[in-house]
């Protein structure tokens, strides 16, 4: 079997979809022969990874932390698109290289398969401030992943946010985000690790991780951690890079909280990483954009329970106070919600083992299903 993924941003640009895509290619080429089909945005070294990639042209989208891919104008890039024989297509993004996979796909007669990752609306809006035009936009998307034989999305918040809002009238499948971590054996040690390069003492640790971008409401985090800065004493990381640092840089500046809000940067490191969450005492994720955010499963993964947002689709498999924390969307509930958990020792350690136990899941597990699916297509379609 020969797998063709398809995603309009790759390497070295870091987000959950290109996390999600290269965990699947990882686990599928230990089975198939797998080709990720991405944009060049930037230095990379493709080789140090165990499958094939294949780029194509790209070009930077001023204020915006994305390139827009260019394949069709990129001969070399169709050309070894053509010379690859695909059984399945799998597209994980709707703009002009997940376009073309479709297109592909249709032309060959072959199995295709779409993940819907994100809330394409949102994207859209941000990008235009137009209703009617993101309406158009997402409709148009909705349509691209309509052609696909088998569609996923990745929670049940998703699923109504695309089935209610998006109005896709396709079956949908759940194909979970998930991580490749194991639960850190010698904990202290991580947490020395961090402590150590933060100069951190016995301050509560607060962790976001992801893009440093307003999408993800950090603003709110900051706003938060001011209100409640003299009744808790913390260090708050921002592990991540992005489009709004600086104006994360002059919040924070603003509020006077320098000492106490780190801006870590982007972490390549998967180890040091995974040091970040075991560290850390409690996970901040107010996102309303994330569909269902790897980094939560990646905290889980590490007993780092998250405080999200009630509503959010990213909370939606989140039972308060049970495998984690859910607060209303404003600073004040936020921070609020902040000193009830940590006052509160018992029920935060109870929390801990749920979230490990309810929303760490491997990608071994997820992807298998995955892959079962693809068989039973292919099977079909011959």
């Amino acid at each position: 079997m020969r797998i063709g993924l398809f995603i309009d941003t790759f390497y070295p640009m870091i987000d959950g979809v290109v996390t999600v895509v290269d965990n699947y290619a990882r686990i599928l080429s230990k089975k198939c022969d797998v080709i990720v089909f991405a944009p060049n945005t930037g230095k990379y070294d493709d080789s140090k990874l165990p499958y094939k990639v294949v780029r194509c042209k790209s070009i930077k989208v001023p204020k915006l932390d994305y390139s827009l891919p260019l394949p069709k104008v990129d001969r070399k890039f169709i050309k070894k698109l053509e010379e690859y024989n695909l059984d399945i297509v799998h597209i994980h993004s709707p703009a002009t290289i997940g376009m073309l996979g479709v297109e592909y796909a249709r032309k060959k007669n072959i199995a295709l398969f779409g993940t819907i990752h994100s809330q394409f609306y949102k994207d859209f809006y941000r990008a235009t401030k137009s209703k009617l035009l993101s309406k158009k936009l997402t409709k148009r998307t909705m349509n691209l992943f309509s052609k696909c034989d088998v569609c996923y999305t990745v929670n049940e918040g998703m699923k109504s946010v695309v089935t209610n809002e998006y109005h896709f009238k396709k079956e949908l499948k759940l194909a979970r985000n998930a991580t490749d971590w194991k639960l850190v054996e010698d904990i202290d040690k991580s947490k020395n690790k961090i402590k150590d390069l933060y100069n951190i003492d016995d301050e509560t640790i607060f962790l976001f991780v992801g893009r440093i971008n307003k999408l993800k409401n950090i603003f709110l985090i900051v706003d938060a951690l001011n209100y409640i800065k003299d009744k808790v004493n913390f260090k708050m990381l921002f592990v991540g890079d992005g489009q709004d640092k600086l104006e994360l840089k002059k919040r924070i500046k603003e509020y006077h909280l320098e000492d106490r809000i780190i801006l870590c940067g982007k972490c390549s490191n998967r180890d040091l990483l995974r040091d970040y969450y075991a560290s850390s005492d409690l996970f901040l994720f107010p996102s309303l954009y994330d569909a269902s955010s790897v980094v939560q499963v990646e905290a889980a993964s590490q007993m780092c329970p998250g405080l999200f947002i009630n509503g959010s689709a990213t909370s939606s498999s989140i039972i308060d106070k049970h495998n984690g924390y859910l607060s209303d969307n404003d600073y004040k509930s936020y921070g609020n919600k902040i000193i009830d958990i940590i006052s509160n020792k018992k029920e935060l350690n109870s929390v801990r083992k749920n979230a490990y136990k309810e929303i760490y899941c491997t990608w071994d597990s997820e992807v298998e299903k995955v892959y079962e699916e693809y068989l039973r297509l292919l099977n079909k379609k011959k």
